[in-house]
């Protein structure tokens, strides 16, 4: 079951790279972008909280797709683009194994714990 999830990420990958291509952006313009979404891991510098918060609204499919919406209604090609690129950033991360944060541990995800340690492994701080 894992694998087929993380092959339904990775096309889900796929269509927000095509679709950024059918708007008619630069092929590599995706991908120099692609890990921008991640700037929301800076709110780990505030506190776990605001970490994992922000983090998750840079990494919420739902607020992807919202935002591609919006630009749909709004006939704004880079805010279309935007929705794609959190979209397709999303997939990859659940495609890797990386998913929501909780907000008691930045290792702590919805799709379980990163990394080789148990869960008792880790420390809060």
């Amino acid at each position: 079951m894992k694998t087929l999830l993380k092959l339904e990420d990775l096309a889900k990958l796929v269509f927000a790279y095509v679709g950024t291509l059918y708007l008619g952006f630069e092929w590599w313009l995706f991908f120099a972008l692609l890990l921008a979404p991640d700037l929301g891991m800076l709110g780990y510098l505030v506190n776990p909280k605001v970490g994992a918060w922000l983090y998750n609204l840079f990494h919420h499919q739902g607020v992807a797709i919202i935002v591609g919406i919006l630009g749909l209604y709004m006939g704004q090609e880079h805010l279309q683009f935007a929705g794609l690129l959190l979209f397709g950033h999303s997939a990859m991360d659940r495609a890797l194994g990386y998913g929501l944060k909780y907000n008691d541990h930045f290792k702590h995800t919805h799709l379980g714990w990163i990394g080789p340690e148990t869960k008792r492994g880790y420390v809060k701080s």
